[in-house]
């Protein structure tokens, strides 16, 4: 299990990669347009501005900030449909997916 020294640079760097990565494979004409809009997914972070403090590195996003709950997470999900809004649906989509993982390798590492 990585150790947050090496966790948090790993999940921002796929915070950049995986939607980039899914953009190229996924829409390889408008890659570039598909990824800008996946990546503009990071202002949902800007909840992290109501902590204190406004990074922890144990703590799980998920059910904590308002708008990586669950009822957030069905808007985007909702977004993710119509094609004028799918690429930032699903870059949301992709935001709360890797979050999740974060939070289960958190519950991992605290289990050992």
């Amino acid at each position: 299990m990585p150790d947050v020294e090496l966790r948090a640079p790993l999940h921002l760097l796929l915070h950049v990669l995986v939607p980039v990565a899914l953009a190229r494979l996924c829409w390889p004409r408008d890659w570039k347009r598909a990824a800008l809009w996946m990546l503009a997914a990071w202002v949902i972070d800007l909840d992290h501005l109501l902590a204190d403090p406004v990074y922890a590195p144990g703590r799980c996003s998920i059910g904590f900030h308002p708008l990586h709950t669950w009822p957030a997470i069905l808007v985007y999900a909702g977004l993710a449909l119509p094609k004028k809004t799918r690429w930032f649906g699903i870059g949301l989509l992709i935001h709360i997916a890797l979050d999740g993982i974060d939070c289960l390798l958190m519950q991992a590492s605290h289990a050992t």
